[in-house]
């Protein structure tokens, strides 16, 4: 697929759009109608910087986010301008020597957009967005699978901080959608949306999927319901109804890798509520139920680790596979506000199984052309037995975690997180069955993640807010086979334009 520069995308996005759509940061569709009131509009310059003016015009919103900061990291790798996440906040692989380093979309993702709603009945609008997310220094598209190329063949110690992504250089690599609204039959979009598990991460995590501070934000392993490439969809249909306190909503994926999907078929459904408990109180709890089919992973194959799983010189070959599987996935989160106190904890499980379909070659989300076996050919290779068969299990990773963010006064919020997974073992061997293990010797072994966070965020002005804030990241077991180090530490800082 043809990669176009920003301004060039933005040229064509208005060009095309008759309308646009009322959303924070244009991810989620809003719940209810559209404000009736026309949102204030920009005058010069120094209103569009100092107040919270909109770029509006003929019913056209144009939206967007500059996120960019410095961090330090205990165990990192060199910043990477392809890759969303750009920094080494969370450990990884890879990671392996103190550093400081650029530290872009910490809290969130750059991004540009249009967006808008237009009246078309009494009590129907159409509904338009999209955006696609970038790197601020570079200006770059954010290309996760193309960062996971750039470094196929290239020592694991020498690698930079890529990391697998829906967004993959696409000019609409956020999301991209028309559809039609309203208060009383819900809101029916199509085509590119963000999953119902990411739309639930952004709502239900204490830092709203930041990369810098929270694990399900940086990795997305929770809004792809097991792979961070399904947390987007190309070609889907997505519909969400409230009635009285109680939501529903469902999503479909009815294209294929073809159409610049991660998998071949997924559908998602949805349940919530949002429950007043007396006072000022609300308890809000959604349940999302996901399954995917034939789901693309996006790794470097890695070369010979020791008895103990730790790499080995010269730490090649690095091959660019892909991990075919199907995943189901149950998704559980609550949240309580109670004026300036918020509460939040949300739990997934997730079921890794064999594909219905193995691929032997298709071409990647980002233009990427893998082949089974291919090694020699173009350094790729495509597993379809990663789970399930040839004396491996299906694996089973549990995602939990508890927070909290608190108001302090009406500009400043303190936010803190602690994130858990848990992984089963799923080793075997084809001629000995199922063998579990609980080391860090093999990948499949039982093992676990921790990552706990912290931050404070001051928006000083209408647009603007600087925040700083630390991550701890570490890795045990099979979930900390084949890295270099095993934990993280990661302060970082940095100022947020919205508008």
């Amino acid at each position: 697929m043809a990669k176009l520069g920003i301004p060039t995308a933005i040229v064509l996005a208005v060009a095309g759009a008759p309308c646009a759509v009322d959303a924070w940061a244009a991810d989620i569709i809003p719940k209810k109608s559209p404000a009736a009131s026309a949102p204030k509009q920009c005058t010069d310059a120094w209103d569009f910087i100092s107040t919270d003016c909109q770029l509006t015009w003929q019913g056209i919103t144009v939206y967007g986010t500059l996120d960019a900061g410095v961090g330090w990291q205990s165990h990192g790798a060199p910043f990477d301008p392809r890759s969303a996440v750009g920094a080494s906040y969370l450990i990884q692989k890879q990671n392996r020597s103190p550093l400081w380093s650029l530290a872009p979309n910490a809290l969130s993702n750059s991004t540009i957009g249009i967006k808008g709603t237009r009246p078309i009945a009494e009590d129907v609008s159409v509904v338009f967005a999209l955006d696609a997310g970038f790197d601020p220094y570079s200006l770059r598209f954010s290309n996760g699978p193309g960062s996971l190329a750039a470094n196929a063949g290239i020592p694991q110690n020498q690698q930079t901080a890529f990391s697998d992504s829906s967004r993959a250089g696409q000019w609409y690599n956020g999301v991209g959608y028309v559809g039609v609204s309203s208060p009383t039959y819900g809101t029916l979009t199509v085509f590119r949306q963000n999953s119902l598990t990411l739309d639930a991460v952004l709502d239900y995590d204490p830092f709203g999927a930041s990369y810098a501070f929270s694990p399900i934000g940086f990795q997305g392993i929770t809004c792809g319901g097991g792979n961070t490439e399904n947390c987007r969809n190309s070609t889907s249909l997505k519909y969400r109804v409230d009635v009285g306190q109680f939501r529903a909503a469902a999503l479909w994926q009815f294209g294929g890798y073809a159409q610049n999907n991660a998998s071949n078929g997924a559908y998602q459904l949805q349940a919530g509520a949002d429950i007043k408990t007396g006072g000022k109180g609300v308890f809000s709890v959604d349940a999302i139920y996901s399954h995917v089919r034939d789901s693309v992973s996006l790794g470097l194959a890695p070369g010979s680790n020791d008895a103990n799983g730790v790499p080995i010189p010269p730490f090649l070959p690095q091959t660019l596979t892909a991990t075919i599987s199907n995943n189901s996935a149950v998704m559980l989160v609550a949240k309580y506000t109670n004026g300036p106190l918020k509460l939040y904890a949300g739990y997934e499980h997730i079921r890794y199984m064999a594909p219905s379909d193995p691929q032997s070659a298709f071409t990647d989300i980002a233009g990427n052309f893998l082949c089974q076996g291919c090694e020699a050919f173009n350094n790729t290779n495509i597993t379809n037995t990663a789970f399930g068969m040839n004396g491996l299990g299906n694996k089973t990773l549990q995602v939990m975690w508890i927070g909290t963010k608190y108001a302090v006064t009406e500009n400043l919020d303190v936010i803190a997180a602690y994130y858990h997974y848990i992984q089963n073992s799923f080793f075997g061997t084809a001629a000995g069955g199922r063998a579990p293990c609980f080391g860090t010797e093999h990948a499949q072994c039982a093992g676990t993640f921790d990552g706990i966070s912290a931050a404070i965020d001051w928006r000083f002005a209408p647009k603007w807010d600087l925040y700083s804030g630390v991550m701890f990241t570490q890795v045990n077991g099979g979930l900390a086979s084949g890295f270099l180090r095993r934990n993280n530490i990661a302060p970082t800082v940095g100022l947020r334009f919205r508008f």
